[in-house]
């Protein structure tokens, strides 16, 4: 139940629970950033949750002409998965259908790390022969001949294993567009930060859920405890007044990352107020039996 109150926005004393993950990253350049963004929205559609889509991905950052390997508008997109071997099939479908597909699109390393995952380096068999390789201050690239030039792609990224999965804040409200609002003005800040994404939809998720169900074979259902629907059926983790919950998940390069976004979560949401926004942030966890990172709330406060 809720501990503290920071202007009139309660905040339980509980924490948010999130696991270890694989992650890596590149850098998408386009002709414009009109089309540099579409590759990369593209690339990381489906890819809410590693629990029904393989991968969870969103755009860390967009970068200007001078932040990217060729001088061109690009976006850095970032991809987390629970396994090396997932996350190399993930990566190199998504930059196949995804990156290879969009005009005038070229794909980089956004990450630098000791592990490598393949890029062009196993999307150079698409050129059917004709691709040439290309080395360049200590960087290889793999140029693939396509309809309207060429693909440049890097051979390889990096893969990190330290990444964090599922850091998140619920937003209790007495309305759903108060809890929008709220979730809303947290998503704005907390894309600010870098090295995180949120990978659900403009970053914010109505089906939170429990681990299992009453259903063979279901892996997560529906929670119930923050159901607003389901008050008095269940045990109900909301007040009298409380009709519509929010939650936010975040995932990170860095467990710094991700603590760094939910304190800044925090703090949009408290200063939008309970009148406009959430009358209470709380968190989901398992107890602390499950993932090893735990983000208590009362640590996080601005």
């Amino acid at each position: 139940m809720p501990d503290l109150n920071v202007n009139g926005v309660a905040i339980d004393d509980t924490f948010a629970e999130a696991f270890g993950m694989r992650a890596t990253a590149i850098v998408i350049t386009g002709p414009n950033r009109k089309w540099a963004r579409q590759a990369a929205i593209t690339m990381t559609g489906f890819a809410t949750s590693v629990i029904g889509c393989g991968c969870e991905a969103g755009i860390d950052v967009e970068l200007s002409e001078d932040e990217t390997p060729d001088g061109r508008p690009g976006v850095r997109v970032m991809v987390f998965a629970m396994s090396t071997d997932e996350l190399q099939k993930q990566l190199q479908n998504r930059i196949g259908q995804c990156v290879l597909t969009s005009p005038g699109s070229a794909c980089f390393a956004g990450l630098i790390g000791p592990t490598e995952l393949k890029m062009g380096a196993a999307l150079r068999y698409f050129g059917d022969g004709y691709q040439i390789s290309k080395k360049l201050g200590g960087r290889h690239f793999w140029r693939i001949p396509v309809m309207d030039g060429e693909f440049v792609c890097e051979a390889t990224t990096g893969l990190t294993k330290e990444a964090v999965g599922g850091g998140n804040l619920l937003l209790l409200a007495r309305s759903s567009a108060q809890t929008l609002a709220a979730a809303e003005a947290a998503v704005e800040r907390i894309n600010a930060v870098p090295g995180v994404i949120m990978p659900f939809p403009g970053g914010v998720v109505r089906s939170g859920s429990k681990i299992g169900g009453k259903y063979k074979g279901m892996i997560a259902s529906t929670n119930d405890a923050f159901a607003p629907t389901l008050k008095g059926t269940v045990k109900s983790a909301l007040d009298p007044d409380i009709n519509a919950v929010l939650e936010i998940v975040i995932d990170g390069e860095t467990s710094d990352a991700v603590a760094a976004a939910m304190r800044a979560g925090i703090q949009a949401v408290v200063e939008l107020g309970p009148e406009q926004g959430a009358a209470r942030i709380s968190a989901g966890n398992y107890g602390g039996k499950l993932g090893k990172f735990l983000y208590h709330l009362k640590d996080l406060l601005p």
